[in-house]
């Protein structure tokens, strides 16, 4: 069973930054897909970044591009370095899995992390 774990969630002012961390346990295929998705109450979730474990490639949404960057540390801990905060980035932010490289569908996802940003 794969489980995922956020943490790293805060409050920060605007133009700060912060760094989630998210981590994996219990998949056995080496060539997954694993990301970071944000939702806000009463609007639809959104995509913020992917990567495929296999090749290592990286995939951004609009709204993190050139502020936020997805790293691996290792085998089970994905971060979603973000900065440069806006209050726009105020949200719920999840960390998702899909049991392929082809980044759908997201089969796992975990709890998720609390980001405010202060304006």
């Amino acid at each position: 069973q794969v489980q995922l774990k956020e943490s790293g969630g805060g409050s920060v002012q605007a133009g700060g930054s912060l760094r989630l961390a998210c981590t994996a346990s219990g998949y056995t295929a080496d060539n997954i897909c694993i990301g970071w998705f944000r939702q806000v109450p009463g609007e639809e979730r959104e995509g913020v970044a992917a990567l495929r474990t296999g090749l290592g490639d990286r995939f951004y949404g609009d709204s993190a591009l050139g502020r936020f960057t997805l790293s691996r540390d290792n085998a089970e801990i994905l971060y979603l370095q973000m900065t440069d905060l806006k209050p726009d980035d105020t949200a719920m932010y999840y960390c998702a899995a899909s049991a392929n490289s082809w980044c759908a569908p997201w089969n796992y996802w975990g709890q998720g992390t609390h980001v405010t940003v202060s304006s």
